[in-house]
């Protein structure tokens, strides 16, 4: 499962803050292996999983100006144990 990869936005940022972490992950994985999955990568312990399925933007090709559909995504929110962190949503304000 190497897709996973952190979504970056002030909302999340905000949510980081609150050991609420996001990332996007492929559409087949369910909660227990995206569970297991950050456990072992980022060796934290997960309170708390929550996914949602995000539809797929529509884009418009500049050159022949047709439509194309972006794939459909899966957001996954995790809660962590109180004192741990991910360091990929740290600034460095």
């Amino acid at each position: 499962m190497n897709n996973i990869k952190p979504v970056i936005t002030e909302r999340t940022l905000e949510l980081a803050k609150k050991n609420w972490y996001t990332f996007g992950v492929p559409l087949g994985k369910n909660k227990n292996e995206l569970r297991e999955f950050i456990e072992k990568t980022f060796k934290v312990n997960v309170l708390a999983v929550r996914t949602m399925t995000v539809k797929g933007k529509s884009r418009r090709s500049l050159r022949s100006r047709k439509m194309r559909q972006l794939p459909d995504w899966k957001k996954v929110i995790v809660l962590i144990k109180e004192g741990q962190k991910i360091d990929l949503f740290e600034t460095g304000a």
